[in-house]
C-alpha cells in the first residue's frame, strides 16, 4: 500500500514570503462579499481547518466550513497553491 505524501509548508515560511495575515470574519456569503471575492481572485486567502488530531492547518483559498477560519494576506499565496500549510501560530495573524 502506497501512501500518499501531501506536500506541505510551514506558516512561518509563508509569511515570510506573503506577509502578515488578518483574520476575515464572513459576515454574509462569500459570492455577496466583494472584497473578499477580490481577495480571492488574488489568491490572498487562507481557509485554516482542524484536523482529526486536533491541530490546525491551512490551505490556499476558501473552502467554506463552519468550522473554518479564514485569512487574508497582503500577498498571493500563488507559491504555496496544492500545498498543506502547517505550525499555524496564532501569534503570528495580525487583529
Amino acid at each position: 500500500m502506497k501512501l500518499l505524501k501531501t506536500k506541505t509548508a510551514r506558516f512561518s515560511e509563508v509569511i515570510e514570503n506573503c506577509g502578515k495575515p488578518q483574520v476575515c470574519t464572513l459576515w454574509q456569503k462569500p459570492s455577496a462579499d466583494r472584497h473578499l471575492r477580490a481577495q480571492i481572485k488574488k489568491n490572498r486567502v487562507m481557509t485554516i481547518l482542524r484536523s482529526e488530531s486536533g491541530t490546525d492547518f491551512g490551505i490556499v483559498g476558501l473552502k467554506e466550513s463552519k468550522e473554518a477560519r479564514y485569512l487574508i494576506f497582503p500577498k498571493s499565496l500563488t507559491p504555496f497553491a496544492g500545498k498543506r500549510i502547517i505550525g499555524i501560530d496564532w501569534a503570528l495573524v495580525g487583529d
